[in-house]
């Protein structure tokens, strides 16, 4: 059996801070709870796991933030598309050997932290919407937790086994979430994170142009 290869966004395929991202979540946080925090950054965490906890520090209860949450993520999803349609990406850069590396795969999917309206948007973008159709791979908003994305990114591609699907990322909590999945991770050292802080990975690469081999070498 091949891999399921579950790709994250921010720091692996787009390696761009993303500005429009900022301010449809900005826009989004204030129309539903009438406030816009930034809260602690975690890399890799969801959008849903970033937004509970900076609303938190805020000083929103509970119960608060979930009578908002469900329609933060719809909001947040469509002001990031409305917005995105006016914007000018040409400065966007997408990671190395990306667009080579998805296109050599049979099975790759999407697990990220995005809402899937804002991964699948941002995938037009780069050019690499053909890769993911909707219906695959797992997105925050659907769950909190990175970690309960896995069993849903291999439900929706026919119940793949775990120990098929490997997970490639670019932050310590990548490589932890799909571990504690009981999935394999390769972590690509593009984003803020270097080969020795992501160690624990079942391999490390500097970029997607040797994605195909580490493959090959932990399948």
């Amino acid at each position: 059996m091949s891999l399921l290869v579950l790709f994250d966004v921010d720091g692996t395929l787009l390696l761009t801070h993303d500005e429009v991202y900022v301010e449809a979540n900005r826009l989004a946080l204030t129309e539903v709870y009438g406030d816009a925090p930034e809260g602690p950054d975690v890399p890799g965490d969801t959008a849903t796991a970033h937004t509970r906890r900076a609303l938190t520090d805020a000083g929103f209860s509970t119960e608060q933030i979930d009578a908002g949450l469900g329609r933060w993520c719809e909001t947040f999803a469509a002001q990031y598309v409305r917005l995105l349609a006016a914007a000018d990406t040409s400065h966007w850069q997408l990671g190395a050997g990306a667009h080579e590396a998805v296109a050599a795969l049979a099975n790759p999917a999407l697990l990220t932290g995005n809402p899937p309206a804002v991964a699948h948007a941002r995938m037009q973008r780069l050019g690499l919407a053909t890769y993911f159709p909707p219906g695959q791979g797992a997105f925050g908003c659907e769950r909190e937790q990175r970690v309960e994305l896995f069993a849903l990114a291999r439900e929706r591609a026919g119940n793949w086994p775990a120990e098929q699907t490997v997970a490639v990322g670019d932050t310590p909590l990548d490589v932890a979430s799909a571990h504690a999945a009981g999935c394999r991770c390769i972590a690509v050292a593009t984003g803020r994170y270097g080969r020795d802080e992501l160690g624990a990975a079942d391999a490390v690469i500097p970029d997607l142009t040797t994605l195909s081999s580490a493959l090959a070498a932990v399948e």
